[in-house]
């Protein structure tokens, strides 16, 4: 039995008594969230009652198990939550594009990489210069740079292809990366392997979403259909935070004879991160049961869940649990605990995790530059941030370069944040927007509208590409400013764009200002754009729904109905507002009447 499951029974009780929990009161945190999102809504999934995770085993000698989401079930629903971000982006001189679906850089995002797929092979430290011709052209012309690439005779061989599809994947140049694998699967230049099905599926869900990648499994030769393909798909769904189609991934896999894996138990514990807390430790006990150990990626996820929730003492519990086990923190790992303890207001123990991870000499530690960046900004230490920032001023990298516009954001030295963005457009003959959209998150924050106003504009007459997360940074600006008009059709620029997918964020950036206003058909409009846009409905998104019939004082007829539909189920506080909007309540005239 792990260590893990030794500190889960020295915790508090929770509903399983084989896993009194470090996880039993994961509680939403509400910091710095942009949406208001009930705490403890119960989400009911009222599909074929299955067993639950405590009661599964892989084991095909065991006859059939499944994994179920249960009526009941204590779901806390997060689709902002950000999982693997902080990817590197090289040097702005190195990369003039954007990514195409709207994934871009945040800057500051806690990393939580939830396990490899394995489509590559590890990167050749040597740049590749098909990579370098692919992002040289202008637009999305990843086919005529490639006839070009074959047309003056360099290599064509499976390395090169990977190096460059590898380096376009770590820039989240999804769009790109896909026009590639089409390119390779009609010019036949090697044989296909399971691994470049896996990857192309991959960039097909991220690209044009998941239904368009589960028809493309149909393509695939059965020969080829294996596990990888699978997880792949489990990958995606979790993206999304699809919790029915993820378990019936999973389902499938077990169907099909899979072994259970480490990587797909660490996806369903980040799906149930966002979505569901309590049940993270019905996936630890299914580890356990199946004798599979926990490993970095999973400690990870479950150090982010403890800290995400201010329990800071659980979240130490885990990381002895790790050290004992003998589990070594990574960078990743202590940037995320630093975060964890600076938004807990802990600033010694935060600062001593930088200490640490500085090391000696920070010239030496370079790599480490962004997230010291981004947490010293958080914890207001312009000494610190102005420290770090000389040391990569003279050559910055592109992430730092982005973790610093924000840094200085933070700490209220709007002006400094200018300077490296304008040191960026010097660099670069080009600059992605990713730099833009987070200068415009600086201006956002400030509420700084004229500016940010005339950085939109200097960025559509630079020619960039602008994806989900400039949108949102846009969309909030024109709120805030009380051009609502503007912000809506920003959003319907955003949801006709091909290559991006809007954050759920930019939705809910009017639907809160139509409430406010009492506006019903805004909000319903807005509500059901979102739904057309693949989120899923959230007990959140219809607290907030129901709010706009509230300040209206209009009857929300059939309100109960629509959200049985979708398998959400009031707790007291939303059944009280479901009482004040409906239709058929009781006043002291219809007791006359009566």
């Amino acid at each position: 039995m792990f260590a893990l499951s030794k500190v889960l029974r020295r915790s508090q009780s929770l509903r399983l008594g084989a896993c009194n929990a470090v996880y039993s009161k994961l509680d939403i945190p509400l910091g710095e969230r942009n949406i208001a999102i009930e705490s403890n809504a119960l989400i009911h999934d009222k599909h074929e009652a299955l067993p639950r995770f405590y009661e599964l085993s892989w084991s095909s000698s065991t006859g059939r198990r499944s994994l179920s989401s249960d009526a009941g079930a204590k779901t806390t629903g997060d689709d902002d939550d950000l999982e693997d971000k902080n990817v590197d982006l090289a040097t702005p001189n190195e990369t003039s594009s954007d990514s195409e679906d709207g994934e871009e850089f945040s800057g500051d995002e806690g990393d939580i990489e939830g396990a490899e797929l394995e489509l590559h092979v590890p990167e050749s430290k040597r740049p590749s210069e098909m990579f370098k011709a692919i992002v040289s052209v202008s637009g999305l012309s990843v086919g005529s740079a490639l006839d070009k690439w074959v047309e003056q005779g360099k290599d064509t061989n499976r390395k090169e292809f990977e190096s460059a599809m590898l380096q376009l994947r770590k820039r989240r140049m999804f769009g790109r990366a896909l026009q590639m694998t089409e390119w390779l699967d009609e010019n036949k230049q090697f044989e296909m392997e399971e691994r470049d099905y896996a990857c192309r599926l991959d960039l097909i869900s991220k690209v044009r979403g998941w239904y368009k990648g589960e028809a493309y499994i149909k393509t695939i030769p059965e020969s080829f259909r294996g596990e990888l393909v699978y997880r792949t798909l489990l990958a995606n769904h979790v993206a999304t935070s699809n919790v029915r189609t993820a378990e019936a991934v999973f389902n499938k896999m077990k169907d099909l004879g899979f072994p259970l894996s480490t990587f797909t138990c660490n996806q369903m514990l980040i799906l149930y991160k966002r979505v569901d807390k309590k049940k993270i430790a019905d996936v630890l006990l299914l580890l356990e049961k199946e004798n599979l150990k926990p490993n970095l990626n999973t400690y990870k996820i479950l150090i982010d869940t403890k800290g995400s929730s201010n329990d800071i003492t659980g979240m130490e519990q885990i990381v002895e649990t790790m050290k004992s086990e003998g589990v070594e923190l990574d960078l990743r790992a202590r940037a995320l605990i630093a975060r964890h303890y600076a938004s807990a207001g802990l600033k010694e123990k935060a600062e001593k995790v930088l200490k640490e991870m500085e090391g000696e000499s920070l010239e030496e530690n370079r790599h480490m530059c962004k997230d010291l960046l981004s947490v010293y900004g958080y914890l207001q230490r312009e000494d610190e941030v102005r420290r770090v920032w000389k040391i990569c001023e003279e050559n910055p990298r592109y992430n730092e370069v982005l973790a610093a516009i924000l840094a200085f954001g933070k700490i209220d030295k709007v002006k400094d944040a200018e300077a490296v963005f304008e040191k960026v457009l010097k660099m670069s003959h080009r600059v992605s927007s990713n730099v833009y959209s987070v200068l415009l998150r600086v201006y956002v924050d400030h509420k700084m509208v004229s500016e940010g106003k005339d950085l939109v504009k200097q960025m559509s007459d630079s020619g960039c590409n602008i994806g989900a997360l400039t949108w949102d940074a846009v969309i909030k600006l024109y709120v805030e400013a009380g051009e609502v008009e503007k912000a809506e059709s920003s959003l319907s620029k955003a949801i006709q764009s091909k290559h991006i997918k809007p954050l759920m964020s930019s939705f809910m950036y009017l639907m809160h200002e139509y409430v406010r206003k009492g506006d019903v058909h805004n909000t319903e409009k807005i509500f059901q754009r979102m739904k057309q846009a693949g989120y899923q409905s959230r007990f959140w998104a219809y607290q907030t729904l129901i709010q706009a019939y509230v300040n209206a004082k209009a009857p929300a007829y059939g309100m109960k109905e629509r959200m049985k539909a979708d398998n959400i189920f009031p707790n007291k506080r939303l059944a009280a507002q479901l009482a004040k909007a409906d239709p058929f309540k009781k006043t002291p005239l219809s007791d006359l009447l009566d």
